[in-house]
């Protein structure tokens, strides 16, 4: 029988939030307030604030730590020392509307660049209006991994950094990456994937800021 016929429960809601090192401590406490406190659980996916009346967050931070720990007592207060120092990523964002690229520190580009393009929907037409439609989607997608590729080169140069953040639309983004102009980059270390819309500038703002700070998923209480 289903779910439904028999009033089965509801899935537990789920939501992410990402919170700087800097507030992590106050965003901890109104957590507990809000569920009955809470108890710490430190495991490979991360830390995990466990609260009184079911409910948890799973917090992650946005590196690792490459042998430069994040100073407390206990394991919240390391985790906010480690998100608060500052690292520089590269942010490399693509999607099928528009691009945006950064070299980013302490939540701040240092220097960025957006722009917009447009590669067309796949369409259900068949025959040769189809193969038409198909080679100018792929021209089109060659000249964004080009344009992004060539911006991202111009804007990785700038600064100095040590992680690649990508984010936007994974295929494009992982096309973007293999283009010859980014060799250099390809292989550095990458950090958690960003899902993000068309990369307008206010979207490359809250990227920097985010790719910073720690990554929290709460999940309600059964």
């Amino acid at each position: 029988m289903s779910a439904r016929s028999t009033g089965g429960a509801r899935p537990a809601s789920v939501r992410t939030a990402f919170i700087s090192g800097g507030r992590l401590a106050g965003w901890a406490d109104r957590f507990g307030a809000a569920h009955g406190g809470y108890q710490l659980s430190d495991d490979d996916d991360g830390l995990r604030l466990l609260a009184a009346d079911g409910a948890e967050a799973l917090l992650q931070s946005p590196w690792p730590v490459d042998g430069r720990p994040g100073r407390g007592v206990d394991a919240l207060e390391r985790l906010a020392s480690l998100a608060s120092q500052p690292r520089r990523l590269g942010l490399l964002l693509a999607r099928r509307g528009g691009y945006g690229v950064a070299v980013v520190s302490e939540g701040h580009a240092l220097a960025s660049k957006v722009g917009s393009t447009y590669v067309q929907s796949r369409t259900a037409a068949g025959g040769q209006s189809q193969q038409r439609f198909a080679r100018r989607r792929s021209n089109q997608a060659d000249a964004l991994v080009d344009a992004v590729a060539e911006q991202a080169a111009r804007i990785f140069s700038s600064e100095p950094f040590e992680y690649v953040v990508p984010g936007g639309d994974r295929a494009l983004v992982g096309l973007v990456l293999q283009h010859t102009s980014l060799q250099g980059y390809a292989a550095m270390p990458r950090l958690a994937y960003l899902d993000v819309p068309d990369p307008k500038a206010a979207v490359l703002r809250k990227a920097a800021a985010d790719s910073c700070a720690v990554r929290i998923q709460v999940t309600d209480a059964p």
